[in-house]
């Protein structure tokens, strides 16, 4: 029976944080540790309104520009490399990465945002590929995959606080009635249905890559209606279950209960099926710096095509293929690129700014998530209440807020009294625009009074250990799949290209914003620019 145990990594919500992002801790204890606050370049990227940029002054030409440097478009640059030298990358931040950038420090190095990726679908060919090339997978045994055990999460791996104790695993269990633990095997037995289950077309149910699951019309129903009525239709009211699954809509997607298509909320528990020889099948892979590893991998060979604090602000095309202008923050110049073709790896909300042609898009329908990470650095151990050691993933059971992973829970030998912590908050509501003004407007002593205020209930003693909180806010953190979406015609028309010049890149062309979806994306884009280039 699966339960997602060493899936779900980088967050906890309380029941009420499912419906609502609950206000900021003003009573709660002041802020004494050295607070800084940071994030994407958003103030740069904001000049794209006012559009106050001077004639470039310098030309190039090359065959493909890629605009924006997470993820797809690192993807797709790989994918170019293998093939080309003619192409380059514009990245509107001061290094590449997207959500997956990280930081380090004297302590440690710790991650920005995403920080794990499960074990492959055996399908995920391209992704399969880039995991040997970078040896994280190191050979096979019996047709499996061995996974480079420095990569596999160690133990302990996940806890979660509930009733003043720290229980081993993310589903609720300690102290939790019988008759609540039976709806909630219920629920994990449904979902393993959901799991091995094929559509009519034999596609399996729910898979990764999105685009590859099954289009029989009694699954793609599940589209339609909220992740709240799947499990009112199916009886499902106990509150510890609703809690859980309320938490793993938060991990993925950064939305709740009540703006979750419940056809993404079951395919969260039912699209993973990897396997390994010397890892459980819901084993995870990670590094100290998250994600941002996998980003380091990406763009070998690639730093002379990548060009950082570059804004492209305007896209055209012309008959010989498109111009592309773009600020040079570094040189405070506008440059224009003359190319054959362009991939757009940005968000739809950035696509929409920079391209002049009419695509029959109703850009609305692309919602994107804020959310707030900060990075704590404390100067001594966590005081800790009974149960489970610290892990790598630490949960709070009915918390408004989302948990903390651990990043020296990798670290080999031995270690100091340092610890590292990243403490994750997706900002929840049906009116993301409302949340990221709000999130924008923050102080950071606000942020670092509600954070400590969360961190005091299974740590009475942290304030007094914690040396630095560093804050960093993402206005558009992730897509939100919210209710026919995924399957709805905006997003399966986003994806096509422009007068076969123009392609696309990004994971809200999935509709989940996972690494294996914006992975998958910029792959396909790239080989689509190399059948005309």
């Amino acid at each position: 029976m699966i339960t997602r145990r060493n899936f779900v990594t980088r967050m906890a919500q309380g029941m009420a944080a499912s419906l609502a992002w609950p206000a900021l801790q003003s009573c709660g204890p002041q802020p004494s540790p050295a607070a800084h606050l940071s994030g994407p370049n958003f103030k740069l990227g904001h000049r794209l309104r006012a559009m106050d940029f001077k004639a470039p002054t310098s030309e190039e030409h090359t065959d493909v520009v890629i605009i924006g440097g997470g993820v797809a478009g690192l993807s797709a640059a790989r994918h170019l490399k293998k093939s080309t030298n003619a192409f380059m990358l514009l990245e509107l931040g001061e290094e590449s990465g997207g959500n997956a950038v990280g930081g380090s420090n004297a302590v440690s190095a710790y991650p920005w945002g995403a920080h794990y990726l499960p074990l492959p679908n055996d399908h995920d060919a391209e992704l399969i590929n880039f995991l040997l090339e970078a040896k994280v997978i190191t050979g096979y045994e019996n047709d499996l995959p061995v996974f480079n055990e420095y990569y596999l999460c160690f133990d302990p791996k996940e806890r979660l606080f509930i009733n003043q104790y720290w229980q081993e695993g993310l589903v609720p269990r300690e102290g939790v009635p019988e008759k609540d633990r039976g709806e909630i095997e219920r629920f994990l037995a449904l979902m393993h249905d959901f799991k091995t289950k094929k559509g009519s077309d034999g596609r399996d149910a729910f898979t990764i890559p999105v685009e590859e699951s099954s289009l029989d019309p009694e699954l793609l129903k599940w589209d339609t209606i909220t992740m709240e009525e799947f499990l009112r239709q199916h009886h499902f009211s106990s509150p510890y279950l609703l809690w859980y699954v309320a938490y793993c809509c938060a991990d993925d997607f950064g939305s709740s209960l009540n703006d979750t298509s419940a056809w993404a909320g079951i395919h969260y528990f039912a699209s993973r099926k990897g396997k390994a020889a010397n890892a459980p099948s819901d084993a995870v892979l990670t590094w100290p710096e998250g994600n941002f590893w996998l980003v380091k991998q990406l763009r070998q060979h690639l730093e002379p095509h990548i060009r950082t604090d570059a804004l492209a602000y305007d896209v055209t095309e012309n008959a010989g293929g498109v111009e592309v202008l773009y600020f040079d923050n570094k040189s405070q110049t506008s440059r224009k690129i003359k190319a054959r073709a362009l991939i757009m790896a940005t968000p739809q909300f950035v696509s929409q700014r920079l391209l002049k042609t009419d695509r029959g898009l109703d850009y609305k329908a692309f919602q994107y998530a804020p959310w707030m990470v900060a990075n704590i650095t404390t100067t001594a151990g966590l005081v800790e209440r009974k149960g489970e050691p610290l892990s790598w993933d630490n949960v709070f059971y009915g918390s408004q807020s989302l948990g903390y992973v651990n990043a020296l829970n990798q670290r080999v030998g031995m270690s100091g009294p340092e610890k590292m912590i990243t403490y994750y908050q997706p900002l929840l509501g049906a009116d993301p625009v409302t949340l990221r003004t709000k999130a924008y407007k923050t102080t950071v002593t606000e942020w670092t009074a509600s954070i400590l205020a969360d961190l005091t209930k299974p740590h009475p003693e942290i304030e007094k250990a914690i040396q630095d909180i560093n804050v960093w806010v993402w206005g558009h953190g992730m897509i939100k799949p919210v209710p026919n979406f995924i399957w709805g015609d905006h997003r399966s028309r986003a994806t096509n290209p422009v007068d076969n010049r123009i392609f696309f890149a990004h994971s809200d062309l999935s509709g989940i914003s996972i690494f294996e979806e914006a992975f998958y994306q910029g792959h396909k884009a790239a080989r689509a620019v190399l059948n005309i280039v």
